[in-house]
């Protein structure tokens, strides 16, 4: 990124470089910025702006492929729910958290397996996100990160409604956890505008009242 006196901003953390500095270059617009992960710079520059704002982190530019935006939208959201599964880890185990719960009505099984199967809330967590993140990176499905097939933005659907479970888990039964990161980082809410905006999950399903017209449905989800 060049400034208007001709000098050279590296987008880059330097090593060396303090927590409290990361990130700290100014902010550029998407038309200018030359990569092929443009989209996903232009978003974390949003939600570093303010992550409260979730509506304008959400709002696609004019011009932008709907496919690669709801795509790294995802990526972005699972790295992001690394930060809550490594503070879930504190509280949830293996001997305190026996099933991927939310609430005593839905238990949900676990696709890593080549069966589905019921797995400790923490493994659940690990698995889903690595299955996430396998396919988000498989380059038979998304081999480019400027155009993305139609029968590939499709697979969408189906990882949004397993990682959700890592928030209705943790809102349900480790509050304390949820609240804190919540305040930090807005993610569920941003996470449930975003697949009721692009209706990649129903309704029904999106059981953490981040809304009042959602409401929990009894049942048992199958992966």
């Amino acid at each position: 990124m060049k400034m208007a006196d001709g000098s050279t901003i590296l987008r880059r953390n330097r090593p060396g470089t303090k927590s409290k500095d990361f990130c700290r270059w100014p902010d550029e617009p998407l038309e200018e910025m030359d990569s092929t992960l443009a989209v996903q710079q232009f978003i974390q520059q949003l939600i570093k702006r303010d992550p409260s704002n979730v509506e304008l982190i959400l709002t696609m530019p004019e011009a932008q492929d709907e496919g690669v935006w709801k795509y790294e939208h995802l990526r972005q959201f699972c790295m992001e729910l690394n930060g809550l599964a490594v503070r879930l880890q504190k509280q949830c185990s293996p001997s305190t958290c026996t099933q991927m719960t939310a609430t005593d009505q839905w238990i949900f099984l676990c696709a890593a397996h080549k069966t589905p199967k019921e797995c400790p809330a923490i493994d659940y967590t690990r698995h889903t996100l690595d299955g996430a993140a396998c396919l988000l990176n498989s380059n038979k499905y998304f081999p480019s990160r400027v155009s993305i097939k139609d029968s590939s933005v499709t697979k969408l659907g189906s990882v949004c409604r397993r990682v959700y479970r890592i928030f209705s888990h943790a809102y349900f039964h480790h509050r304390r956890i949820f609240d804190e990161f919540e305040a930090e980082t807005y993610l569920c809410h941003r996470f449930t505008h975003f697949v009721t905006k692009y209706n990649l999950m129903s309704k029904e399903n999106l059981i953490v009242p981040i809304n009042e017209e959602e409401n929990a449905t009894p049942g048992e989800s199958e992966a």
